[in-house]
């Protein structure tokens, strides 16, 4: 059984990092070196990203709800003064968000055929996980 939280692993947390390099890139004029200290990952991993060769199984730019977040996260980290656990829950928010839209649930059926996506609904329900 692959949980939620793998398929974000695998495919919404390498997107969700994306945004937030671009954002960071583009709206804040960070070199990629700078991007990639503020988000605790490699240079090259933000070259990656900005190349799109990599976070780019899900397209979230169009969700006005997780764009939201990504740049409140952007902000978080620029401003340096968010800490640990709200860097976290920032993070994790975006996460919830994409999968109480579904944004996950036909990646989970490709990685798992047997789940029925019309009648799971786990993810809608994220808010109930202890």
């Amino acid at each position: 059984m692959l949980t939620p939280c793998e398929v974000a692993v695998k495919c919404a947390l390498p997107s969700i990092r994306a945004m937030i390099a671009n954002e960071l890139r583009s709206k804040y004029n960070l070199k990629q070196a700078e991007a990639a200290k503020l988000l605790e990952i490699s240079q090259p991993a933000i070259s990656l990203y900005q190349t799109k060769l990599r976070g780019t199984a899900l397209n979230l730019e169009n969700d006005p709800d997780i764009t939201a977040q990504v740049a409140k996260h952007a902000d978080y980290l620029i401003k340096g003064t968010a800490t640990h656990k709200e860097k976290l829950l920032s993070f994790c928010g975006i996460c919830k968000t994409l999968r109480e839209k579904g944004f996950l649930c036909k990646i989970h059926k490709a990685f798992e055929p047997a789940i029925n996506i019309e009648t799971c609904g786990f993810c809608q329900t994220a808010n109930q996980c202890p």
